[in-house]
């Protein structure tokens, strides 16, 4: 039997730490719900992954820097790809409600 679920719903507590979800991981393709509530990358953190990563922000709010010193806003419905190696962190999620995210990482 098909199970449906809701990735708005049953959002797990992330006022202390952001929380990964896998939904999907075939060892090649990983695709996650991340739930943030206020946090931000630590100071001097970057990302760097070996696969691509497009996120899309289905509610809430995000900025991410890119290792230029750039920064990008996010609001629900945006999506953004993040070539493989690209440094980057997260500058901010919204401290008033949760943020969720959908993260799809493959290689390119």
């Amino acid at each position: 039997m098909d199970k449906i679920e809701n990735l708005l719903q049953a959002l797990p507590d992330a006022t202390q730490g952001e929380v990964f979800e896998a939904l999907v991981d075939t060892g090649t393709v990983l695709i996650e719900r991340i739930v943030s509530h206020g946090q931000a990358s630590a100071p001097g953190f970057w990302y760097a992954q070996a696969r691509a990563e497009w996120v899309l922000v289905l509610q809430g709010a995000a900025r991410l820097q890119w290792d230029d010193g750039s920064l990008v806003a996010l609001r629900a419905g945006d999506h953004l790809l993040i070539p493989a190696q690209r440094r980057h962190r997260v500058d901010w999620t919204d401290p008033a409600q949760p943020t969720v995210w959908v993260a799809v990482h493959f290689p390119t």
